[in-house]
């Protein structure tokens, strides 16, 4: 929130104290820690620090690159959970050295350095370089002031920002890409893709110089990106305390890789969920025939498909959630599960965290105290989404414990996965959790509870690797609980596009996967708009097929649209090699499947503001069409390019950039390019997602430059991963691959020319 009115004055109401000096610095050796004390006024004589409150700032490391800032005002105030979850490196210590002239922190090439005399001013800076600073009138303390009701403390930093500098991140946000400029409240809403708010707000933002801001507040979380003093990013959170986290780079890769080591990495999701999924939509009329003949026309029309998806109105209306099929559209459930999996499919249901008070589990949720309670001992209820509904106390291990065991019934029953929606309508005043939470540190907290109690689930039944969800809501953390998706967008090229945005900056916050909505949910889609959006969500990590009120079965648009999203189908289906490879940079050190162009190129200017195309991994450009008429403006960084698609046939093959391209594409193409320097695996089935990756695969090689020498590794999918070296070398000018490990028949192309081999074993193609 905003305090100041303009750039001299304090909002009416409103009583400022600011750190204006450094009093003294002490260190705790053992505990790596340095601590600052600041008065909020300079301080002259003995008489000055009468009546005079100060400002204690505590600087330490859970981790090399990473600097904790604790800002606290009254350190006994009361303080309740949840936190967020932090995991550092067990054992380090910073290096603390304290002087005259400062007190400085180094932990791993980051230094966070306190001047001491003259006027506040607090610089963190890596290898040298000067990353941001906290400077006079940062830190701060502002009350109401006296008789102004309700009466109320924030805690606030400001951290500069250079000219040029451009701020990513913050969760799941479907405005401008940049935030400079925005006011940003971190707090779970369900606002749809078309507006500020956010499903998925998560506190941490990363910036085009290489560095990070995480901050540790579950709660209500203001921030003022160059939109109160223009060149600096505001922190504020109501109470006596504030904690931060700066996190070095010197790319946005390195501070994500430290990012998600301290709050959790994505972990490995399941072959098949890569497939196609299939929904029966919203508020659609459907039964068991109704699915029957989705699958079947699937099959009539060659289109795989890896997952069918009943959505809400599987179980009987007003009672959701009671975990029951409604047996006038579904009368023989664990039958037709059955007939689903015969036909190779997997199953997913939604659910969420609510009860409606029709449902017979309501009575019982009720009486055992598994409803969140209010402060006079009833239940909360309200009427919204489900008549009388309550919400599942996540707090309460035996709420847990008995929402989770109705979930273990229909996995019993042959269901494979959840779809977690909802989970931001979470009430803040007159509510008691069970144990004892803060309300208002709840409110974006729930979503983590929901999404980890369902998730754990899947991992006990399923093994790690085989645990996925379809979820809604999360904050930070939830990357440990995949996969996510966009929420509920309009059926227009308009929301196609900030649905984009939307996953572009959750990927800049640490979430590995996500997916959409293919051609909207809201409203029916006119044929051109789900053609291109079906080309968009194939070329995402996940893809589903989804809407509210009417059908997303290609056919029901047109002919066309069967044949695009076959197309498109069997083109991710052959790419399950290279996405495998991008699922392990996810799982490893936090890069996300679909990247922002600045995030793979950050030396570039040119992509710094760019939000209408993305990297699918590190080789592929993807530049989805906006436009009816199939018009695609889109920026191609330094290099030669190669057109993957033969599609594109009205176009050259290569593209050189730095430049923007204006194209115009049919309804079975868009700007797809490989990287130049690519050795592209592709795999030798398109007809489903989880097959042996690494047999019969074939490596393209890319506009490989002289010289180039490096390992392509291929993940095994449902088979035996292999390794090939692969060389350019200057014998002949010739492609060379060897591979000790190969399980099967591999192939390597290079210009149009083929060679294939099968085992362990060397390729040569010589140019």
């Amino acid at each position: 929130m905003k305090f100041t009115d303009g750039y001299w004055q304090t909002r009416p109401g409103i009583d400022p104290l600011y750190a204006a000096e450094v009093d003294d610095v002490r260190v705790d050796e053992a505990a790596g820690t340095m601590t600052v004390y600041a008065p909020t006024a300079a301080i002259r004589r003995r008489g000055d620090t009468l009546n005079r409150p100060m400002i204690t700032l505590t600087y330490s490391s859970p981790a090399p690159g990473v600097v904790k800032v604790r800002v606290t005002h009254h350190a006994g105030a009361a303080r309740r959970g949840p936190d967020f979850a932090v995991t550092g490196q067990a054992g380090f210590r910073p290096v603390v050295k304290v002087d005259e002239t400062s007190g400085v922190l180094e932990t791993g090439g980051l230094v966070v350095r306190v001047h001491r005399g003259g006027r506040w001013r607090v610089d963190f800076e890596q290898d040298g370089r000067l990353l941001t600073s906290s400077l006079p009138k940062s830190v701060g303390v502002m009350s109401t002031s006296h008789g102004v009701e309700p009466a109320a403390t924030w805690v606030h930093e400001q951290l500069s920002l250079d000219p040029g500098e451009h701020v990513y991140g913050l969760g799941e946000r479907f405005g401008p890409f940049v935030k400079n400029g925005q006011s940003v409240d971190v707090w779970n809403e369900d606002g749809g893709t078309s507006s500020e708010q956010a499903y998925k707000n998560v506190p941490f933002y990363l910036t085009s110089k290489g560095y990070g801001v995480f901050v540790a507040h579950p709660e209500r979380v203001s921030l003022e990106v160059a939109s109160e003093v223009n060149t600096r990013v505001q922190l504020s959170v109501e109470g006596q305390e504030l904690e931060y986290y700066v996190i070095a780079g010197p790319t946005g890769k390195d501070v994500l890789r430290r990012y998600t080591a301290l709050t959790g990495r994505p972990p490995a999701v399941p072959a098949w969920s890569y497939g196609l999924w299939l929904s029966t939509s919203f508020t659609t009329d459907y039964d068991e025939a109704t699915v029957t003949s989705f699958v079947d026309g699937m099959v009539e029309r060659d289109l795989p498909l890896s997952v069918f998806h009943f959505d809400c109105f599987w179980m009987r209306e007003y009672q959701w959630c009671d975990f029951e099929w409604d047996p006038r559209v579904f009368p023989d459930p664990e039958g037709m599960l059955a007939r689903l999996h015969e036909r190779g499919l997997k199953v997913s249901l939604w659910i969420n965290p609510y009860v409606g008070q029709r449902s017979p589990l309501f009575a019982e949720g009720a009486a055992k105290g598994y409803l969140l309670r209010t402060t006079d001992g009833g239940v909360w209820q309200w009427d919204m989404w489900q008549a009388g509904m309550g919400l599942v106390d996540f707090t309460n291990p035996d709420a847990t414990a008995w929402y989770l065991g109705h979930l273990e019934r229909l996995l019993d029953q042959g269901v494979d996965c959840f779809k977690t929606d909802f989970g931001e309508r979470v009430p803040t005043d007159d509510v008691v959790w069970h144990d004892g939470s803060d309300p208002h540190r709840m409110h974006n907290y729930y979503a983590q509870l929901f999404n980890e109690a369902v998730f754990g689930l899947l991992e006990r039944r399923r093994g790690s690797g085989e645990a996925v969800v379809f979820a809604r809501s999360a904050t930070a953390g939830g990357q440990q609980m995949p996969v996510h998706w966009g929420g509920d967008c309009d059926s227009t090229y308009a929301s196609m596009a900030e649905s984009l945005r939307g996953g572009l900056s959750l990927g800049l916050s640490g979430f590995g996967y996500w997916s959409h909505d293919i051609g909207g949910f809201e409203g029916l889609p006119d044929a051109g708009v789900f053609k291109r959006w079906v080309a968009f969500g194939l070329l995402s990590s996940h893809s589903r097929l989804h809407g509210s009120s009417s059908y997303r079965v290609p056919w029901a648009f047109d002919d066309e649209a069967v044949d695009v999203t076959r197309r498109f189908t069997r083109l991710k289906l052959s790419l399950m090699p290279y996405l495998g490879a991008a699922a392990e940079q996810a799982t490893g050190d936090g890069t996300p499947i679909m990247r922002a162009m600045a995030l793979e190129f950050p030396a570039d200017r040119g992509t710094f503001p760019v939000d209408t195309q993305y990297m699918l991994g590190d080789a592929l450009l993807v530049a989805p069409v906006f436009t009816a008429d199939g018009t695609v403006e889109y920026y191609v960084p330094e290099g030669t390019w190669t057109r993957l698609l033969d599609g594109a046939t009205t176009h050259e093959a290569l593209v050189t950039g730095p430049r923007w391209v204006t194209e115009t594409h049919g309804f079975d193409s868009l700007p797809l390019l490989v990287r130049p320097g690519t050795v592209l695996p592709v795999g030798a089935r398109a007809d489903r997602p989880d097959y042996a990756w690494a047999d019969g695969v074939t490596l393209r090689c890319v506009e490989l430059p002289a010289g180039y020498d490096a390992v392509t590794r291929v993940p095994g999918g449902d088979g035996a991963p292999a390794s090939f070296h692969v060389r350019r070398t200057g014998e002949g000018d010739a492609v060379v691959v060897v591979s000790d490990d190969a399980p099967g028949t591999w192939s390597v192309e290079v210009d149009g020319r083929t060679a294939t081999t099968t085992g362990p074993g060397e390729l040569r193609i010589t140019l």
